[in-house]
């Protein structure tokens, strides 16, 4: 039984031992049951509030993160990964694919600096500084 139900049900239980709404008693028997109903009613109301937002968090859950089924999609990207020294501070700076090589920003010390990803290490560049120590992090 719902709880409007088992309200209904003490009300009609009231009603059927004819309680008398003129004693104290009764009076505050018949408030306790109204209430009661109205708390049951109030109660009912809250729990369809609360599914609809949990099924509108479920939309933005969805809009924001995909399905479940798109993670797994995600998991097979072939994303290179790369880590060289921000020529400034000496940090070690790790990126991936997504972000431009020749804009890539120190987390430490916000110096903009440009990366040869194509290097082996074998160019002249790499000879003069260490810009080209980029590591393929597949």
């Amino acid at each position: 039984m719902t709880i409007q139900e088992k309200a209904a049900y003490l009300k009609g239980l009231a009603e059927g031992v004819k309680l008398d709404e003129n004693t104290a008693e009764g009076k505050v028997l018949t408030k306790v049951l109204d209430l009661l109903s109205d708390l049951a009613a109030e109660a009912t109301d809250l729990r369809e509030y609360v599914e609809e937002l949990d099924e509108d968090l479920g939309d933005v859950e969805s809009e924001l993160w995909g399905d479940e089924d798109d993670e797994d999609e995600d998991e097979d990207d072939d994303t290179a990964f790369y880590e060289t020294q921000c020529p400034k501070c000496g940090e070690t700076v790790c990126f991936d694919d997504s972000i431009d090589p020749e804009e890539v920003v120190c987390p430490a010390c916000g110096e903009t600096f440009s990366c040869d990803i194509a290097c082996d290490g074998d160019c002249d560049d790499c000879a003069e500084s260490d810009h080209c120590e980029i590591a393929d992090k597949d």
